[in-house]
């Protein structure tokens, strides 16, 4: 499992976020992801000002069956 809580007094985006999670390798997973924001929207409205601002990030992940024979689970080729 992963947690992440970052907090911000102002924050301004000059456009809409997009985000991606992924999981590189092989192998079934079981994944969620999910975020809890305190005076933050989604979506955001770009230019808008936000005042404290805390963003509390959770993410988990877990292979459900063995990665086929012969193979490491590192083929991540995104550098």
């Amino acid at each position: 499992m992963f947690r992440s809580t970052v907090h911000a007094e102002r924050l301004r985006f000059t456009q809409e976020p997009q985000t991606v999670v992924r999981f590189p390798g092989t192998g079934t997973r079981e994944s969620t992801s999910h975020s809890d924001r305190t005076h933050l929207p989604a979506p955001v409205i770009p230019g808008q000002e936000y005042q404290d601002v805390t963003v509390a990030y959770h993410l988990a992940t877990r292979l459900t069956r063995e990665p086929e024979a012969g193979r490491s689970g590192d083929d991540d080729t995104d550098g």
